[in-house]
């Protein structure tokens, strides 16, 4: 076997070695912590509702020294969840960023997701 061959072998294998393994699936949370609160929100124009849609609004990033304003942009919807879009808590004097994340529906806030709650619109049960 030339050597030529050999690569082109070897590639051919790695290729297929990769389509057919599973993906991987790791979120990694980054924890942004910082002292300087962030500015007030900007007001923005929603536009008009899109079906299948989620309107996430804007929000302030801290990249390197300072904050970093991004504009809000329509998401895709999840059926069973509702979006809670990111932003800054403050605690103990500084301030954490908190990124936008889907959290499953649970209209009763009792602790059980809707998919899951026998009753899941009885807002009166505690």
């Amino acid at each position: 076997m030339s050597i030529r061959t050999y690569i082109i072998a070897s590639s051919v294998f790695s290729a297929l070695t990769l389509a057919a393994a599973p993906a991987a699936h790791a979120h990694v949370r980054t924890v942004i912590t910082v002292r300087e609160a962030p500015p007030p929100l900007r007001a923005e124009v929603v536009p008009a509702p899109r079906h299948g849609y989620v309107w996430a609004p804007g929000y302030w990033s801290w990249q390197g020294h300072h904050h970093v304003w991004h504009r809000g942009a329509w998401v895709r919807e999840r059926p069973g969840f509702v979006y809670a879009p990111p932003g800054w808590v403050e605690r103990d004097g500084r301030w954490h960023f908190r990124e936008g994340s889907w959290a499953r529906r649970d209209s009763d806030r009792d602790g059980v997701p809707n998919a899951l709650d026998r009753r899941p619109y009885d807002p009166t049960r505690r």
